[in-house]
């Protein structure tokens, strides 16, 4: 419902943290929120036509945003270490074409910190 910035999610527009605490709170998950915003039920008119107009992207957010829970990964052998020169160049020209400039500074960060 709401949006997270630092992973480029949008959103519902004018859903924030308190108001989507409110609706799961009352609905249970999204798939009541959705059936009651339908039905004009259990909300104000205009919190419903919100959920109502971002349908679209609520059609895809659970996809975009669950979490894989059953991936067996291997721990690395190596320890973390920084990442320099080209390696560095490249990482960060990848962040900015995806726009994944906070995520990628933040794991920078820590291994600059363990070297």
């Amino acid at each position: 419902m709401r949006g997270d910035a630092s992973d480029g999610l949008p959103g519902v527009p004018g859903v924030g943290d308190k108001t989507a605490a409110t609706l799961l709170a009352a609905h249970g998950d999204l798939a009541g929120i959705r059936s009651a915003a339908a039905a004009g039920a259990g909300m104000t008119a205009g919190v419903a036509a919100k959920v109502v107009a971002a349908s679209d992207y609520l059609d895809v957010a659970p996809t975009v945003v669950r979490v894989v829970t059953d991936l067996d990964i291997a721990v690395p052998g190596a320890p973390l270490a920084p990442i320099d020169g080209e390696r560095r160049d490249a990482l960060e020209s990848l962040a900015e074409q995806w726009n994944l400039g906070s995520a990628v500074s933040r794991v920078l960060g820590v291994l600059d910190a363990r070297g």
